[in-house]
């Protein structure tokens, strides 16, 4: 039974002083009756097909897959971390993580998951090549678990992942995910879209919404890798799984590459993200747990509580008095606070 959702946990190691420890045309969706367009599988751009060969049988769907992953994999970097830090003990450790990323400029801009590269004091991007050059955190939004690394390309012609759209990505669209699962470089694995606009909350307590859900395997050391469609344009970054035990068990999700494209500029020219907030604690309201919130026949968002002194407080929003522990939420909730039902004219379903 899977009992939480984590993050891939970047790996690590721990060096003592004394000794070291190395890890090394149509057809009918819920979306009604697509019409008919492009062949299957869109041309893959700059790509030279793969030839056949008599003595090795590829389906069109390989040769599809084979097309993808030949011409993005030097665009998939291996990003290695370390940070100092203390143990229980009085001795100086090193812990190091590893990650992936996708080169999205050819100045040598990396796209990865901030989780990835949290806290570290060292960054090293490891190139298709093998080589391991110095990167720089540049731009960090932790509330969509999104960074950009940069290095120096030093006149190597790079390539570039395209950033695609995710707005008409659908359930059963193949999907395809290049990382660096346990060390493994440029691993390539595939699945399919399995839902879309998924709305999770990371390690950090943060909201991330719209994700991608594939079952392509996805593992710790896939994470900022690139979620790629049939054409090899980005439609997500595969950032979390839920697993009972660590591993992939055909639940991986992305942040949605259109989230990424909307603060990518902010993140470039300032290094974050630039947002409103109100500082409140918010539950949503649903049929589902409208009782168990004490209220009935609306649907919005509940305020539990209000910081003093924030913009909600002085908008004078109201948050609840009676304390409660709610079983689906595993937390406690204060009840009889006001619900906001719209905002700006629009109905307020969903964080």
């Amino acid at each position: 039974m899977v009992d939480r959702a984590r993050r891939y946990p970047r790996f690590e190691a721990v060096f003592l002083v004394l000794a070291t420890v190395s890890l090394t045309a149509g057809c009918v969706s819920r979306y009604g009756v697509l019409p008919a367009g492009p062949p299957l599988y869109a041309p893959v751009a700059d790509m030279t097909p793969v030839p056949s060969e008599p003595y090795v049988p590829v389906t069109d769907d390989e040769r599809n897959t084979i097309n993808v992953f030949v011409s993005r994999e030097k665009g998939v970097v291996n990003l290695t971390t370390k940070s100092a830090g203390f143990g229980r003990l009085p001795i100086a450790l090193a812990r190091t993580g590893i990650g992936s990323g996708s080169i999205i400029d050819v100045s040598g801009l990396v796209l990865t998951n901030f989780h990835v590269v949290e806290g570290a004091d060292e960054i090293s991007v490891t190139l298709h090549d093998g080589t391991s050059v110095q990167g720089m955190l540049i731009g960090a939004d932790p509330e969509n678990d999104v960074a950009l690394v940069r290095f120096d390309p030093d006149g190597r012609e790079l390539t570039v992942i395209p950033l695609g759209s995710s707005a008409s990505v659908i359930p059963g669209q193949k999907t395809i995910a290049i990382g660096s699962p346990y060390g493994l470089e440029r691993t390539v694995t595939v699945g399919i879209v399995s839902g879309t606009r998924r709305s999770l909350v990371t390690e950090n307590g943060y909201i991330i919404r719209d994700m991608i859900q594939t079952d392509a395997a996805i593992n710790p050391g896939n994470s900022g890798g690139p979620l790629l469609d049939t054409a090899g344009n980005m439609i997500g970054m595969n950032t979390m799984i839920i697993s009972p035990a660590g591993g992939s068990i055909g639940l991986g999700f992305g942040v949605p590459v259109d989230t990424v494209k909307r603060i990518l500029p902010q993140l470039v020219t300032g290094g974050f993200v630039r947002r409103g907030w109100i500082d409140i604690v918010p539950v949503p309201v649903s049929p589902r747990n409208e009782r168990r919130l004490g209220v009935s026949g609306v649907q919005g968002i509940l305020v539990s509580q209000v910081a003093p002194g924030s913009p909600a407080a002085k908008a004078g929003l109201k948050g609840g008095e009676r304390r409660r522990q709610i079983a689906f939420a595993g937390r406690t909730v204060y009840l009889g606070g006001d619900i906001i039902v719209s905002v700006n004219g629009q109905p307020t379903t969903d964080l």
